[in-house]
C-alpha cells in the first residue's frame, strides 16, 4: 500500500504551487469547519433548554381542576369542584401503565408574605404537601437527614424537609438545622432533612426554597380535608403518559360529573409532549446543521475536483509518456484519486482540528463566565468526527474521480502531441 515514490510525487504535485493548493484545501477546511461549529451550537443549545427542565421525570404530567363550563346532570355551569384524595385510587384502579401517582396541596410563595418563622427569622416559601413518590417525580440530592416516608404519612408526623435556600435564610452559618423546629403557618414542624436541586433555569434560587411535609400532615394541619390541590402522574417506562392522557381526564370527569365535552373543567400540563417537541426541534436543527455543513463542504470538494481537473491538464504530456512506456491506466488513476484524498482529507482534519479547538476555547469561556441562558456545554460527538472522516473520504474520491476518468481517456500519442 505504501509506496515511497508514488507518495513522493503525490507531494511534489500539491506543492509545485503552494497558493493555488492552499485556496483548494480552505474550501474543504472551510466547509467542514462551518459542519462541526454548527453541530456543536445545536448541541449547546439543546443542552441549555434540556436543563430547563431539570431531572424531573419527563413522562409525567400534572392535573389539576378549574370551573366547569357546561351544565351536567343537573349541576350548574360554573361549578367548583376539588380532586379527592379517593380519585388517586380510582385513576390506578381505571387506567393501566401507570408508575406514580402523586397527590399535591400547596400553600404559600414567594409572594405569600411571610408564612414561616423561626425565631425572629421569616420568610416566604412554597409549602407543599406530598406523599413520598414525589422525589422519583421531582428529584432532588438530599444534603442532609432524610426525605418523607410513609410512617410519617401514616402517623401524620408534623416533619418538614428544607431547602438549602431556606436554610441560609433560617439559620447561621454553622448552626445545626436537624431537630430544630420551624413555625409554618402557626403550625410547629421538626425539620429531618435539607435538600439542594440542580436547576440551570430561571426558578433556580426558588426551586431551594421549597418545604415539603406529609400529605396528610398537611391536610390536617392546614383545614384541607380530603382536597387534593393537583396530581403528578407517571407512566411505565416504554409507554407515554400522552397516550394515557385522555383516559385519566376522562376518567376524573366521570367521577365528578363533569359534562363530557367540557374541555375546561380538568386543566392538565403534559410535560412528555413538551419534551418530545423539544427533542423534535433539535432532530430538524441537527439535519438543517448537516445540511448546510455538507452544502458548504460540497463547495469546497467541486473547488478540489476543478483543480484537480487543471492538473491534469497541466501534465497531458507527462500521462502519454506514462502511458506509452506501458503503466498501466488503473495505476494512473490511483495516482489521481490518492491526490484528490490526500488533499481532502488534510485540509478537512484541519477543520476539523480548528473546530475543537475553537469548542473548547467556547467552553472554557463558559467555564469562566457562567452558563449563558438556553445555552450549556457545546460539544460534537466521536460519531460526528467518525461521520466527517467518512464525508471526508468519500468527498475526496468523488473529486479525484472525474478527473481520474479524464486522465487515463488520454491517448498516449495524443498526449505526446500536446504542447
Amino acid at each position: 500500500m505504501f509506496n515511497r515514490d508514488r507518495w513522493k510525487e503525490i507531494l511534489e504535485v500539491l506543492t509545485s504551487n503552494w497558493f493555488r493548493t492552499v485556496l483548494t484545501a480552505f474550501g474543504v477546511f472551510w466547509g467542514i469547519l462551518i459542519l462541526i461549529i454548527l453541530l456543536a451550537a445545536g448541541k449547546g443549545l439543546e443542552n441549555g433548554i434540556k436543563a430547563d427542565f431539570g431531572d424531573i421525570a419527563t413522562n409525567t404530567m400534572f392535573m389539576w381542576t378549574r370551573s366547569t363550563t357546561k351544565a351536567y346532570k343537573g349541576l350548574p355551569k360554573g361549578r367548583d369542584f376539588n380532586f379527592k384524595l379517593e380519585d388517586v385510587q380510582s385513576i390506578r384502579d381505571n387506567v393501566p401503565n401507570l408508575r406514580f401517582i402523586s397527590p399535591r396541596n400547596q400553600l404559600g410563595g414567594f409572594r405569600g408574605g411571610g408564612n414561616v418563622v423561626r425565631g425572629i427569622k421569616t420568610g416566604a416559601y412554597n409549602i407543599y404537601g406530598d406523599y413520598p413518590e414525589i422525589i422519583n417525580q421531582d428529584p432532588m440530592t438530599i444534603t442532609s437527614g432524610r426525605f418523607l416516608n410513609h410512617n410519617d404519612i401514616n402517623e401524620k408526623r408534623k416533619i418538614a424537609i428544607i431547602g438549602n435556600g431556606v436554610k441560609n435564610d433560617l439559620y447561621d452559618l454553622d448552626e445545626t438545622v436537624l431537630g430544630t423546629y420551624i413555625k409554618i403557618q402557626g403550625v410547629n414542624f421538626m425539620v429531618v432533612g435539607t435538600y439542594k436541586k440542580n436547576s440551570n433555569d430561571g426558578d433556580g434560587e426558588e426551586g431551594q426554597k421549597q418545604i415539603f411535609v406529609p400529605f396528610t400532615t398537611f391536610s390536617q394541619a392546614f383545614n384541607r380535608g380530603n382536597d387534593v390541590g393537583w396530581m403528578a402522574i407517571t407512566a411505565n417506562d416504554g409507554s407515554s403518559i400522552t397516550s394515557l392522557k385522555e383516559d385519566i381526564v376522562n376518567s376524573m370527569k366521570v367521577k365528578h360529573k363533569v359534562h363530557p365535552d367540557d374541555d375546561r373543567a380538568v386543566g392538565y400540563f403534559d410535560l412528555y409532549e413538551q419534551y418530545n417537541r423539544v427533542e423534535s426541534l433539535f432532530g430538524a436543527m441537527g439535519f438543517i446543521a448537516y445540511f448546510v455543513g455538507i452544502l458548504v463542504l460540497l463547495s469546497g470538494i467541486i473547488g478540489v475536483s476543478n483543480i484537480m481537473l487543471i492538473v491534469v491538464k497541466e501534465r497531458t504530456k507527462e500521462i502519454g509518456i506514462r502511458r506509452a512506456l506501458g503503466e498501466d491506466p488503473w495505476s494512473i488513476k490511483k495516482q489521481i484519486l490518492m491526490e484528490s484524498i490526500f488533499l481532502t482529507i488534510i485540509s478537512g482534519m484541519a477543520g476539523i482540528t480548528f473546530g475543537a479547538l475553537f469548542i473548547y476555547g467556547v467552553n472554557a469561556i463558559l467555564d469562566a463566565n457562567g452558563p449563558v441562558d438556553m445555552f450549556l456545554n457545546p460539544s460534537v460527538s466521536l460519531g460526528v468526527v467518525v461521520a466527517a472522516l467518512a464525508i471526508l473520504i468519500i468527498s475526496g474520491l468523488l473529486a479525484g474521480f472525474i478527473p481520474a476518468q479524464s486522465a487515463i481517456k488520454v491517448r498516449p500519442i495524443d498526449a505526446l502531441r500536446t504542447e
